[in-house]
Formats: structure tokens, sequence, C-alpha cells
């Protein structure tokens, strides 16, 4: 059943073209030029309860755009939104009790106070009960690896706890469909991976539909089996996450050190050949013929050691988003 369905969705904005300097100033006083920017583009897609996807697009693809008026901050120029039953646009209350927004360049927690004390004003305006708050703070802290620094100032906090505790805010209500925009921006690495564990156990835990967007690819395969990528406005491409980078990548890169120097002629039966020193080879070899090449390397050459690996997702995605379109 699809909770997120979206039909012909289309935003359009009017900018304002100014000139430079006194003169351009003076001019866009008296005459003001403006000009139409679409920013989402006729947009499809239905998304069912319980999924986890990645919304992928470059920096004003109209990612961010998208999921405020799903969320219903802003209101589409054409189109259809359903989101968990509801109109966006109308934000009643019941509504707004089963979505959260995450941004990760915007905070709502108080900067000079603990986030203790956010928490429980988010806990008033849900209409939770002391009781439920409490244990529902405790369940979400435990989840976050988060326990004294709950009652620290947030100035004082670092960017991960910080945005741990911008999470354990955004889902004290328990939301059922969470819109998450850049959630791990500027986090360390290990900061990442830990804020990917908590979403992945809050999905698993409580059946959350998760719409992701990031332009760290480890939060993404992490997270998304699926994907959507967006491209100036328009979806090109809706699918499987592990189809699109096998398609994308049919071939393994494979890597040799040898114990001694081998003729070059010996290897070019076995892949492309990448590259090609004394004591190392690299190769590419089709993935239907990886078994058998690998047997006969290790057969009839002198192999010292020997790695397998997927070319990197980063450079496979990052191409087509640049470009806007996949490959037949």
């Amino acid at each position: 059943m699809s909770i997120i369905s979206v039909s012909s969705l289309t935003k359009s904005y009017k900018i304002a073209e100014k000139s430079p300097g006194f003169k351009g100033t003076l001019q866009h006083f008296i005459s003001r030029r403006e000009r139409n920017v679409l920013a989402v583009d006729n947009l499809d897609f239905e998304i069912e309860e319980g999924e986890v996807v990645g919304f992928i697009g470059s920096n004003g693809a109209g990612k961010t755009t998208t999921l405020k008026m799903l969320c219903g901050l802003i209101h589409p120029t054409n189109g259809r939104v359903n989101v968990a039953g509801f109109n966006p646009i109308r934000r009643q209350r019941s509504f707004l009790c089963k979505i959260t927004l995450v941004m990760g360049q915007k905070q709502q927690l108080i900067w000079d106070l603990p986030p203790l004390d956010s928490l429980k004003v988010n806990a008033a305006v849900y209409g939770l009960s002391s009781r439920e708050a409490n244990k529902r703070i405790d369940e979400l802290a435990s989840m976050l690896d988060l326990d004294c620094e709950l009652s620290r100032p947030v100035r004082k906090l670092s960017l991960g706890q910080r945005m741990k505790a911008e999470l354990l805010a955004a889902l004290l209500h328990r939301p059922s469909v969470l819109f998450l925009d850049e959630p791990t921006l500027g986090l360390d690495i290990n900061a990442q991976i830990k804020v990917r564990k908590f979403l992945s156990k809050y999905n698993q835990k409580y059946g959350a539909t998760i719409l992701l967007t990031s332009h760290y690819m480890g939060d993404i395969n992490s997270l998304c089996k699926r994907v959507l990528l967006i491209h100036q406005g328009r979806i090109f491409h809706d699918g499987s996450l592990l189809a699109l980078t096998q398609r994308l990548s049919p071939c393994k890169s494979v890597k040799i050190a040898l114990t001694s120097p081998i003729d070059i002629d010996l290897i070019k039966p076995l892949g492309e050949v990448i590259d090609f020193q004394s004591n190392s080879i690299q190769l590419l070899i089709q993935k239907e013929n990886l078994a058998n090449q690998l047997s006969v390397i290790l057969k009839c050459l002198p192999v010292k050691d020997l790695e397998v690996k997927d070319p990197p997702i980063e450079e496979l995605i990052g191409r087509l988003i640049h470009t806007g379109t996949v490959e037949e």
C-alpha cells in the first residue's frame, strides 16, 4: 500500500533579476524584471509503507523543494500529493503527528538550553503525558547512545551529539513518515555510522517510511534498497540501487601482486588490462567470468596478493546525476 503518492508534481518560482551597482538598483526599483524558474518538473512516484528510499541529485536539482511540498511547507504550482492519506497543503494536526522533517543544516533545539528542555516542550506540543514523554526520551536516547548530553546546553555539544539530539526531538512523537534532508551533513565517519544504524533500527522497530536525501553515498548504500535520481527537477531513474550499480558496473576490478615478473601476453586472455607493471597487474573482468578467471589466475600466476572490488559507487552515481541520464 502506498503511503506517499505523487502525481505530476510541479513547482515554479518567480526570480527577480537585477544588474549590479547603483544604476542596476535604480533600474530594478523603477522597472522590475523577473523570470520563472522551474524547480520541480512533473514528478510521479509512489512509496510503499515501510520503505527506505534514497532521493539523490546534485545541488539545486529539486530535492529539498520536493520534501517541503511533501510536508506542506510550500504549495505546489501543479500536481497532486498524498502522504499517509492526507493532503499536505492543509497541514492538519493529525497529518503533522504522522510526519517529521529533519534538515541537517537547520536546528530546532534552543541553543542555550539543554536538549531535555526542548524535548519537554515538544512533548507538550504533541500532547504527550510526562510519563509517556519520559519513556520515549529514554528509549530513543538509548538507541542513539545519548545520556548526559541531554542535560548539557546545546552549544556545548559536538556536531554529532547535536544531530543525534535533533533526531530525538524530531522523532519524539513517533512519526510514521520521515523526510530526512542531509541528516549526516558535516558529521565525521563514526557519527555518520551511528546515525545510519539508528535510522535502520527505527525503521525496523516501528515500520517507518523514510525518504532520505544525502550527498554521502554511504548513507544511501547502507539504508536504501531503492533510489530516485533527480536532475534539473525531473526524476530520470526510479528503481533498485543494487540493480542500478550492477548495470552500471558489469565488471570487477582485480588487482594482483606477483612474487616475480611475467609476460603481459599471459594475462591478456584473462580480462581487460588496466595497469601492468613488473610485479603488479590491474584487470577488469566481466562478473559472469570472474570465478573461472580467478581460478586460472591463482593456478597459473605467481600470486602474492589479490584484491577484488567494485568501482566506487560514488563515481557511478555521480556520473549519472551530472548527466541526468541512465544509458540503456
